[in-house]
């Protein structure tokens, strides 16, 4: 598995955490906790850093985007893993450096995360909710296909 794709479930795993305990532990200790614990064959541990960081930072911005996006789906009925792994696909389709995460990357990397770590229908729910801002962002392409 790709270094950045095991940073992403990284950033999952403890983005998940902190949700599931009503972001009341403390995050820092977390993400310290599981890049210790499974992150031992990542070179980029400042990856992870950088998306935990970036979600947290645009979090607000982040879930209304969602909300817009999925409008059946009021953000505390998405299911927490799904929740976050929307974040992280969000945060980096909108605002990571591009030259550094595609914004079809940032797509097929949130359904990898999906179809790894949720239930059997979330890939096509994160495909979904990303492929609506992918197009709003690019109006005159159409949105990736997942592999």
């Amino acid at each position: 598995m790709a270094t950045r794709h095991i940073a992403r479930s990284i950033a999952l795993q403890s983005l998940y955490e902190w949700d599931f305990y009503n972001k009341e532990k403390d995050l820092t200790e977390i993400v310290e906790r599981n890049i210790k614990e499974f992150g031992a064959g990542i070179n980029e541990p400042d990856f992870v850093w950088r998306i935990v960081k970036g979600v947290i930072e645009h979090i607000k911005d982040i879930d209304k985007v969602i909300e817009k996006a999925a409008p059946a789906w009021p953000i505390n009925q998405i299911s927490i893993v799904d929740r976050n792994i929307l974040r992280i696909g969000l945060y980096e389709l909108l605002y990571a450096d591009k030259a550094e995460v595609p914004e079809k990357v940032a797509i097929n990397e949130a359904i990898e995360l999906a179809k790894n770590y949720s239930g059997g229908n979330s890939s096509k729910f994160v495909n979904g909710v990303l492929g609506t801002v992918y197009k709003e962002l690019n109006p005159k392409s159409q949105a990736p296909n997942p592999k």
